[in-house]
């Protein structure tokens, strides 16, 4: 028997009618109104949040990574947020691991029956030779991607720390994973189109879950990106002004410090060991 997705709430049927029919200010407005009920849903959950940063905190003091599983929108909101870690904290490229069903290629076009493939995941995680230390957070707004269920399985099975970030309640995703964390954002704008609350969803958490373990892992000083690397001259001008603000030394004397030393904190504790 084929499964009944409209008993998922992310499946379920849109709060509004006759879509094709509104004009595009009130297309705005009611998208606007459902987008505004995501952060709510985020906030109900930040328990579930804090207890897998918790977790996964102390395993990557000792040398763990953390990897993102999933396909689809999903996946690619995983591989984003890993992709911005090295830019914005200065943390080696793979530390932070996204994946997608189908590999890289499926960042750009979908690729066919890639997510119903239970065994694929841990395939490609064990391409990067995951250990005992490092954490997979499966993403998943539906709760039920063979992708992510086979993934979190095998981690489990090899003693690996598994989370979740799924959209919809009582989900198999979610009994799988060790710290599970499920948003309930409710039915979609245009019925089953989870890349819009589902996907901000993901997202919300996603910087949440990453900002605060680089926070936590002394990636942020005060509430400054030290370690951010100096890639486009916005970057710079802004380190720049980072170091000016503080040691107090003049534009000038910043940049040559930043040229020198390569971060805005070795440039900053180089003038105050100085």
């Amino acid at each position: 028997m084929a499964e009944n997705l409209t008993l998922l709430a992310t499946e379920s049927a849109s709060h509004y009618e006759d879509l094709d029919k509104q004009s595009v200010d009130t297309l705005l407005r009611q998208m606007n109104a459902e987008d505004k009920t995501v952060p709510l849903a985020v906030e109900k959950v930040i328990p579930a949040i804090e207890a897998l940063v918790n977790q996964i905190v102390p395993r990557m003091e000792q040398g763990g990574r953390l990897f993102y599983i999933g396909a689809g929108t999903s996946g690619r909101l995983g591989v984003v947020d890993a992709s911005e870690c090295p830019p914005t904290y200065g943390v080696p490229f793979d530390l932070v691991i996204g994946i997608i069903a189908g590999g890289d290629g499926a960042i750009r076009k979908a690729v066919e029956n890639a997510e119903d493939d239970p065994d694929q995941a841990w395939k490609d995680m064990e391409a990067f030779g995951i250990g005992p230390l490092d954490t997979v957070i499966g993403i998943a707004a539906s709760g039920r991607t063979p992708y992510v269920v086979g993934g979190l399985k095998a981690a489990n099975a090899h003693g690996i720390l598994t989370g979740c970030i799924v959209c919809n309640g009582g989900s198999v995703i979610a009994a799988e994973a060790n710290y599970p964390i499920e948003v309930l954002v409710g039915p979609e704008y245009v019925t089953g189109s989870t890349r819009m609350k589902s996907g901000t969803a993901q997202k919300l958490v996603l910087n949440m879950v990453s900002t605060t373990v680089m926070i936590r892992l002394g990636k942020v000083r005060g509430n400054k990106m030290v370690d951010m690397q100096l890639s486009n001259h916005k970057l710079v001008l802004r380190a720049i002004r980072m170091v000016c603000e503080a040691t107090g030394v003049s534009e000038e004397i910043a940049a040559n410090l930043l040229e020198t030393h390569g971060s805005v904190r070795n440039a900053v504790d180089s003038v105050k060991k100085g």
